[in-house]
């Protein structure tokens, strides 16, 4: 079996995950990614920016808002992706349709606790319906101009902890569109606000796209997204794999088995590649500021050949991943922006004099390219918190 090192791994991400060359755009750098995280609006831009030479937000938001060859869609582990409209389909089927039938019990529930109706599935089926035709008639709608038209939407619900006690309370219209998203009935639109807005539109699927979706039987869904991922997050372990697409472990082998999946050896033990892999080719010194989130961070589950032992400084108590600073594959340090628009960064490990000039250079350029925005994570860790404050 082969074996495949740490240092070939971190070779193997840049080559990937960082091509030279921007004639793809952005959808592109989607494409090297798979898909982008979009759970924190900023996320996307800047997984972009740090992959694509000149880019300015305008060319993403023309890529999902006007040419629409990206879509914000509900995806692997229950969150907010931007992926290709090509892919979407696959996605849909292979992770988020075995999320509906869950999501549907746990709305009626709520609608029943809140004492609206004791007839749970009925109410949500109406609200559902009546979303869909204000969709149908008013075109991309916010939650409030929706609320306006549909009465079942501005009722509040209770969300209630394990032990019965009160989480807190939330508007149906949260749970009727985040129903109908895992449905994959309707998509997330274009933000009220700027770039970093998180309050978004939501549309009809084939309204925003031109067609239905394409319907495809799962298992050969997961087999599409399971192989695409190992081109590009390759080679990842089986764990990788369950932790990234969030499917059951006898699923993931099953797959896994079905594609042809290459096995090889690394330090994280047993892992795979993509049938007919072939080596990227070595790819010159590098460095990126990444945000949270970013895809290159938050690929695999076993992380220690890239974080280097940093696990505890760069993601939280939750999984989620802060801003990084990435130098040739390795995360070298975690980056954050001062009130005053100032980009700090504290390194975990020494670099020579040559590369620290490059790390200041490039938060320079992120400076300069935020001009005047601060960015604050929406998951922060508590080493981003401290350098944000002005600490270490």
């Amino acid at each position: 079996m082969r074996a495949i090192s740490d240092a070939e791994r971190r070779a193997r991400l840049g080559a990937l995950h960082f091509p030279r060359g921007d004639s793809e755009g952005v959808a592109g750098v989607a494409d090297s990614l798979l898909g982008l995280h979009s759970s924190d609006p900023a996320t996307v831009y800047l997984t972009v920016r740090a992959r694509m030479a000149g880019f300015e937000t305008g060319d993403l938001e023309r890529a999902l808002y006007d040419d629409r060859s990206l879509v914000r869609i509900l995806g692997m582990r229950r969150t907010m992706w931007v992926v290709s409209s090509d892919i979407a389909p696959q996605i849909h089927y292979s992770s988020t349709e075995a999320l509906v039938a869950a999501q549907q019990r746990r709305t009626w529930k709520l609608v029943e606790d809140a004492g609206l109706t004791r007839h749970g599935r009925k109410w949500v089926t109406r609200a559902c319906d009546a979303t869909i035709e204000a969709l149908g008639e008013l075109g991309p709608s916010t939650a409030l101009e929706l609320r306006r038209r549909v009465p079942q939407l501005r009722e509040q619900l209770t969300v209630f902890k394990r032990d019965g006690g009160i989480a807190g309370m939330t508007g149906a219209s949260t749970r009727i569109l985040f129903l109908l998203a895992t449905e994959g009935r309707v998509v997330r639109g274009r933000p009220r606000g700027t770039w970093l807005s998180s309050q978004y539109e939501w549309a009809l699927y084939e309204q925003w796209l031109g067609s239905p979706r394409e319907t495809t039987e799962p298992f050969l869904a997961q087999q599409v997204v399971l192989e695409r991922w190992l081109e590009r997050f390759g080679p990842a372990t089986e764990l990788d794999a369950k932790w990234w697409t969030g499917w059951p472990v006898t699923l993931v082998r099953k797959a896994i088995d079905s594609i042809g999946a290459v096995p090889v050896e690394t330090s994280e033990g047993a892992a795979y590649l993509a049938p007919g892999d072939v080596d990227p080719p070595q790819p010159d010194p590098w460095v990126a500021f990444l945000p949270g989130l970013d895809p290159s961070v938050m690929g695999w589950k076993q992380r220690d050949w890239y974080l280097g032992g940093h696990a505890a400084e760069v993601f939280d108590r939750n999984g989620n991943a802060g801003p990084t600073v990435m130098v040739d594959g390795q995360v070298a340090g975690v980056w954050a922006q001062l009130p005053d628009g100032r980009i700090v960064n504290h390194l975990f490990a020494g670099l020579g004099s040559a590369r620290r000039r490059e790390v200041d250079e490039h938060a320079t350029a992120l400076e300069a390219w935020l001009s005047g925005y601060v960015v604050t994570p929406r998951f922060r860790t508590p080493l981003e918190r401290r350098l944000a404050e002005g600490g270490a």
